[in-house]
């Protein structure tokens, strides 16, 4: 079925709750309790970035709310330069006054739009994404995104994505979505999974995980590879390489 994206919600609308939920997402434990295996996924991404990239220098944290995944990744890697994205300025704020405690290093904020980022080329060691690719709309969207991150990573360097996803079947879709419904249901019972299932519904638009890889694929990234999956929700990341690595 094809996706309506004028009835889903607009930035504004997402901006304006993201701005009113600084405190909840300030806390690993409170604020993405939604997100199957939050922790864990958490501490694979940083992990996987600091083996592949041990003496990185900077950091791009894409959709970084209140600097939740930045603050992981320096307890391994000390001292990055910063760059913090997202859409909510409080969000950004309360990063940046957290991350700031953590690093000697330089802290940019860049309040914008990911799909309007524009990124310096063969910049970043390393690039965290975390619930923030399944606010991305159309397939150019997705490919737009992609494409500069690929571009913004210096050789070596690699992306890692923690995020809400959906499936190729329709059937298997079904059935991990209403394994998601027990889950939510046992946080705070059978409302407060609706509650969750309806901004789902209304703002986001996640896409499989066989889609996402093979689009880091068709837009060069190699050494692909799922580090977790857990219902709807999964881990993975790739790197960008020279073409003689590659072979």
């Amino acid at each position: 079925m094809k996706t309506d994206y004028l009835k889903k919600a607009s930035n504004e609308e997402i901006k304006a709750r993201f701005d009113q939920d600084v405190e909840r997402f300030s806390n690993l434990e409170s604020g993405q309790q939604t997100t199957i295996d939050a922790p864990l996924t958490m501490e694979l991404c940083s992990s996987a970035a600091k083996y592949i990239s041990p003496d990185a220098k900077e950091l791009l944290d894409i959709g970084c709310g209140a600097g939740n995944y930045t603050l992981k990744m320096l307890s391994k890697i000390p001292d990055l330069n910063c760059t913090l994205n997202d859409l909510s300025l409080p969000m950004l704020e309360r990063a940046k006054e957290r991350v700031s405690l953590e690093t000697t290093g330089r802290v940019t904020l860049i309040q914008e739009d990911m799909r309007n980022l524009n990124l310096a080329e063969d910049h970043f060691d390393i690039v965290l994404a975390a619930a923030t690719f399944h606010h991305l709309r159309t397939d150019a969207d997705w490919e737009l995104v992609f494409t500069k991150i690929y571009r913004a990573l210096k050789l070596g360097g690699s992306i890692w994505i923690s995020d809400l996803i959906t499936h190729d079947s329709e059937q298997i879709n079904r059935l991990f979505q209403d394994k998601y419904r027990m889950y939510l249901e046992t946080l705070d019972g059978p409302e407060y999974a609706q509650k969750v299932f309806d901004y789902i519904a209304y703002e986001d638009t996640p896409r499989s995980l066989n889609y996402q890889l093979d689009l880091m694929a068709k837009v060069g990234f190699k050494g692909i590879e799922i580090l977790h999956k857990n219902s709807c929700f999964a881990a993975f990341g790739g790197m960008k390489v020279k073409r003689e690595e590659a072979l």
